[in-house]
């Protein structure tokens, strides 16, 4: 009301957080330690349909750039023949473990 001095929020709040707490240790848990980096989590940090789709884009290029490597093209020729960025054959060697021979 008016005139009469509003409780702290913050106040509130830590003894809604102490209430919780006593009632978590109260009925027998305890508190376990997670390893940084371990969470409930599947797929990784980001995953998104989208990046699914791409990289799945990009595998389906990845024999042919295999095939050309062993032929002895060149990371250059090779991405040049199949009419795609140079970029873009240099992101699916890496991620697919492809070794070109080095540049002529």
């Amino acid at each position: 009301m008016i005139g009469e001095p509003m409780p702290n929020p913050r106040d509130a709040i830590i003894q809604d957080l102490n209430q919780k707490l006593d009632q978590f240790f109260g009925a027998g848990k305890k508190v376990e330690l997670i390893a940084s980096g371990v969470s409930n989590d599947c797929g990784g940090p980001i995953k998104s349909t989208r990046s699914e789709k791409l990289r799945a884009a990009r595998d389906k290029d990845a024999p042919r750039l295999r095939a050309l490597a062993k032929a002895g093209k060149t990371i250059g020729e090779a991405a040049k023949e199949m009419d795609m960025d140079l970029k873009r054959a240099k992101l699916i060697t890496s991620e697919n473990g492809i070794k070109f021979p080095g540049p002529r």
